[in-house]
């Protein structure tokens, strides 16, 4: 990870603003673009050509040896998903992470999406893992410690009976994809590092219909529950401010 991340100027602020929204379009294209048929390589070729066509650079193609420009996870999958010849079926759920560069500055979101039609049950986990988010981001200010954040995310998930994935977290983000602090998604209020004005982070609750426990696949990327059940994941960078947050890569 690379250095403490720090207050953001007018001019970087900017940026990320522009690089945000660019980033948050070429998700809400993704969502369109999904449909049962396709593979993960597929829609890693479709964000290649809307990457070229905004002008910005994949923040993950090459990033520790990444081979893809965003990681594209389905199902059981949580996070880190390699894309390739995995073909999208009616009712999967399918994740995608990913970030770009704009201006030398890094932003990175995530969204779940289903596949069609899917289960009940699959809808729920959507709609709770990106509650959890909302309910984390409303507490949120200038000042107030990234202990808060978790400990509202964990209460919100865990009143409802999911898991909350407690092995990969959020993080600072500026001029590199992942600054310190690391930021989980669970916490005791009023502990950890206190977010200042300005401060850029990437917050993503990752969520599962049962067990917390994850392992990484053998392909040494890919994160999968242990138990196989399903995964949901949604991530956005904000902008921190005096009255509570900015989220930079809504469309």
């Amino acid at each position: 990870m690379a250095g403490q991340t720090k207050p953001k100027n007018k001019q970087e602020r900017r940026a990320m603003k522009t690089g945000g929204r660019i980033l948050g379009e070429i998700l809400a294209k993704v969502e369109e673009e999904l449909a049962p048929g396709m593979t993960t390589a597929d829609l890693n070729r479709f964000v290649k050509e809307q990457m070229e066509a905004y002008n910005v650079d994949p923040a993950f193609l090459g990033y520790f040896g990444f081979p893809g420009h965003a990681c594209m996870s389905v199902n059981e999958e949580l996070i880190h998903g390699i894309p390739g010849n995995t073909e999208l079926k009616e009712g999967d759920l399918f994740s995608i992470d990913c970030g770009v560069m704009y201006e030398e500055m890094a932003l990175d979101s995530a969204r779940t999406f289903p596949v069609g039609i899917v289960s009940e049950g699959a809808s729920n986990l959507i709609e709770v893992t990106n509650r959890s988010l909302e309910v984390g981001l409303d507490v949120i200010r200038a000042g107030v410690s990234i202990g808060d954040y978790g400990a509202a995310v964990d209460e919100y998930v865990s009143e409802r009976g999911y898991g909350v994935v407690k092995d990969y977290c959020g993080h600072g983000i500026g001029k590199s994809v992942h600054e310190s602090p690391n930021i989980p998604n669970y916490g005791e209020r009023g502990k950890g590092a206190t977010l200042e004005e300005h401060m850029t982070v990437a917050l993503e609750p990752m969520v599962t219909m049962g067990d917390e426990e994850v392992r990484v696949k053998d392909d040494d990327w890919t994160v999968t529950t242990v138990d196989g059940s399903l995964s949901a994941h949604v991530e956005h960078t904000v902008l921190i401010t005096k009255k509570g947050v900015e989220i930079l890569t809504n469309v």
